[in-house]
């Protein structure tokens, strides 16, 4: 099924310039390999100038290249093949053909996570972490489980952390917080409103709100104060969150690893502790 950027460009060759339908056809034909290619490698099969690539991308609606490679990854993840996608029932695979797609959807997912991510952004987040007096990790639904793994990866790490599935409870906690404090802030769509909400208190207390959400149309991402972008690989009405979750752990690995690779030398008596207690009282 074509997607709706290459439905885009499909539906305007005709106006396009020379150099312009040259990249288009390109694209159309090899659509899959574009959002693993620079401005230069795709000028060259193109046959067409670097500068033209950049235009391009423009002239069809999109800010920049990336951004363009960006969009149409997520558009050729999120197809009728997709395997969260109800379409799945006109399918009868079978249990390892369907291992075989969740691992390749999976892995895709965190590939497009590697494009989606601001550099700046990663280490904003770590330098606000590493200095945080407490830490909130909150999500709603599938986004919990990503919030959940957090607290326990960074309570190994001494911190005063904190998630509970309750609103209200939350709601409690964060009037308590002032601006040595953390919020971070869990939604894949950034519309969850107990997500916003309190993300919202939190920067009226004066911490910093960390999102780990998707950049298209979504409030947490604009109001946010360091953004963590995961791209859109799943639509609103599926079967589960199966890729969207794979993409928050990986940023909340890479959160953990990080800091640990800051501090860790201070807290390795101390998991050493926690290991032996494990071994001690394994039954």
């Amino acid at each position: 099924m074509a997607t709706t950027l290459l439905t885009r460009i499909n539906e305007r060759l005709h106006q396009f310039s020379k150099t312009e339908k040259k990249i288009s056809k390109y694209i159309l034909h090899h659509a899959e390999l574009i959002p693993n290619m620079t401005t230069k490698e795709l000028a060259n099969k193109a046959d067409v100038s670097e500068a033209s690539v950049i235009r391009f991308a423009k002239t069809i609606g999109i800010g920049s290249f990336k951004t363009f490679k960006i969009s149409l990854a997520q558009e050729l993840a999120v197809t009728d093949d997709y395997i969260t996608d109800f379409s799945i029932l006109q399918k009868k695979d079978s249990p390892y053909e369907l291992f075989q797609k969740v691992v390749h959807v999976n892995k895709n997912a965190i590939e497009l996570t590697m494009e989606s991510l601001e550099k700046k952004e990663l280490d904003d987040a770590v330098n606000v972490l590493k200095n945080a007096r407490k830490i909130i990790f909150y999500g709603v639904g599938g986004s919990s489980i990503a919030a959940l793994d957090a607290v326990y990866k960074f309570t190994k790490l001494g911190y005063e952390v904190e998630f509970n599935a309750d609103f209200h409870y939350m709601l409690s906690k964060v009037p308590h917080f002032n601006s040595q404090d953390v919020f971070v802030a869990i939604s894949m769509s950034g519309k969850t409103k107990d997500v916003l909400d309190l993300a919202r208190l939190a920067q009226e207390k004066g911490a910093k709100v960390i999102a780990i959400t998707n950049m298209n149309k979504s409030p947490l991402y604009k109001e946010a104060d360091i953004r963590l972008a995961t791209p859109n690989v799943e639509q609103d009405f599926r079967i589960g969150s199966i890729t969207s979750r794979m993409t928050q752990l990986t940023m909340v690995d890479s959160l953990y690893i990080s800091i640990f690779n800051i501090i860790g030398e201070n807290v390795l008596d101390e998991y050493q502790e926690a290991r032996d207690y494990v071994v001690k009282l394994r039954r």
